[in-house]
């Protein structure tokens, strides 16, 4: 096996779970705490946003390492993508492909369904709902909860923060509600 078939495999958890150790205990030793929430609010700051709103009047610069953890994750993303992307189609159970075709959707060859997930799906209620109406969902969660999934999650766990553990508990309940009430709903329409 060469680099690139070892590197395109999933990653065991006693390989992942230590790297995450790792880099929240270098957070840690830093003094900063990991998550992505706050990059636009970075990047509005850094393009002049504070002269329209006292929201984005701060040093941005403090949060510059985070511009830089989300442009790796981007370049990391794309290398992933082009490189070392499995070309096997995503293994669904038939149940699932059942319940999704009964919906109207298609079985695909990645993750994401063409039929919504696309330029001609947005154009679509069904699409608006799910790409834009999501979207900003999961903005106005990620404000009112002070942090997104991961940065709640890995650090806010990490340093025992009860706030973090009220959000995550949060984020899977209504994960849950999501799946199984409203997300059958959107995709009848």
């Amino acid at each position: 096996m060469n680099v690139i078939e070892f590197l395109s495999q999933p990653w065991p958890w006693y390989v992942g779970g230590p790297l995450i150790a790792v880099v929240m205990f270098s957070l840690l030793y830093f003094g900063t705490e990991f998550g992505v929430s706050d990059t636009l609010r970075n990047i509005c700051s850094a393009l002049g946003a504070g002269k329209y709103s006292s929201f984005f009047q701060f040093d941005w610069k403090t949060g510059g390492w985070n511009l830089m953890f989300v442009l790796g994750g981007l370049i990391g993303g794309y290398i992933a993508s082009t490189w070392l992307s499995n070309p096997d189609p995503v293994a669904l159970n038939p149940a699932t492909i059942t319940r999704l075709e009964n919906w109207g959707i298609e079985p695909t060859i990645g993750i994401a369904p063409e039929s919504i997930f696309s330029i001609s799906g947005l154009l679509t209620l069904k699409g608006f709902l799910m790409i834009i109406g999501g979207g900003f969902l999961v903005g106005f969660g990620t404000r009112y909860a002070g942090g997104c999934t991961s940065g709640h999650a890995i650090s806010g766990l990490s340093n025992l923060q009860l706030p973090s553990l009220i959000a995550v508990v949060g984020f899977f309940v209504g994960g849950l509600f999501m799946t199984f009430f409203i997300l059958p709903s959107i995709l009848s329409l």
